[in-house]
């Protein structure tokens, strides 16, 4: 791959905590100021919070000076074939700039195209021109910010015929052009695993940890496809699936502790539910972070 330009430069902002977090619901936020059960930052949608005041931010801004936030965009269109939608950019500029996040998030996906926005993040071919793309997009969005974003790994449900490089590889690249984060998505290994039938350990152990900044588990709807085979769908509206668990408590006994959130979407339980489940990854993080003082201790 014959690019060779250096690392975009780009306002260093401080780390989310090495600890779980949750995806921030407006029904749960008077049982989260009353108590938020060890839950050590709070995630929201971009889009969500593109308007100018109201509610939305009236909750917002009263969570942002407690605790942490990371924001994750759904609609910027990072992997479309046309230009960045510059509205769009500029607005997910100026709610940057207003809440100084401790991270920013966006999908190797595609949601628009021709002025027109689609309900889902779609996948895209893995080739050199998507890739140059890619870069270019990654490369806009991170000057207009000021600042680094992670990029997270797709769900996927099928393959194009004319992608040529792997998608570990596409992202380690992609990461390697342009100096942004990533953002591995556990739950969306788990399903495309499932979906295209290879080893998710053998993606996981290929994966440009080095580069991950924040680490994604969500639950899923499981079916079958056509010839009765597994078919998972990456839905966020159940709990976390115990084979997504399994990997990430492996990762994390590999990789140390990385900030880690629970993402429910739809479905959304009561907040000791979500809690609860934040504190069992927050139990896999405990382990990892004594692992490591034990191994300094030891040196």
């Amino acid at each position: 791959m014959p690019d060779v330009r250096p690392p975009a430069k780009s306002r260093p902002v401080p780390a989310l905590p090495a600890a779980c977090g949750v995806g921030f619901k407006p029904q749960h936020f008077e049982a989260i100021l009353a108590d938020a059960a060890g839950v050590a930052f709070f995630e929201v949608h971009a889009e969500n919070y593109f308007g100018a005041g109201g509610p939305p931010h009236r909750r917002l801004t009263a969570l942002r000076e407690r605790f942490p936030l990371s924001i994750h965009g759904v609609g910027l269109s990072i992997g479309g074939a046309g230009p960045l939608d510059r509205d769009h950019l500029v607005r997910l500029a100026a709610l940057v700039a207003r809440y100084e996040p401790e991270a920013v998030s966006e999908h190797l996906a595609w949601s628009s195209h021709g002025g027109f926005g689609f309900p889902d993040l779609l996948p895209l071919p893995l080739t050199e021109e998507t890739l140059g793309r890619v870069v270019e997009h990654v490369d806009e969005t991170q000057a207009v910010l000021g600042r680094e974003i992670l990029l997270e790994n797709p769900s996927t449900y099928f393959r194009f015929a004319e992608s040529t490089v792997p998608e570990v590889e596409f992202l380690a690249e992609v990461a390697r052009r342009t100096g942004c984060g990533l953002l591995l998505d556990v739950a969306n290994v788990d399903v495309s695993a499932t979906n295209h039938g290879f080893d998710p350990r053998a993606y996981l152990a290929a994966f440009p940890i080095e580069r991950v900044s924040e680490i994604h588990l969500a639950g899923r709807f499981e079916t079958v496809d056509d010839a009765g085979l597994p078919f998972f769908v990456d839905s966020h509206d159940g709990p976390v699936a115990d084979p997504v668990w399994t990997l990430y408590r492996e990762t994390i006994a590999r990789i140390g502790p990385v900030p880690t959130l629970i993402e429910r979407d739809d479905a959304i339980p009561a907040w000791e539910v979500l809690a609860a489940e934040a504190g069992r990854a927050e139990a896999v993080l405990a382990t990892a972070r004594a692992r490591r003082g034990g191994e300094r201790d030891a040196a």
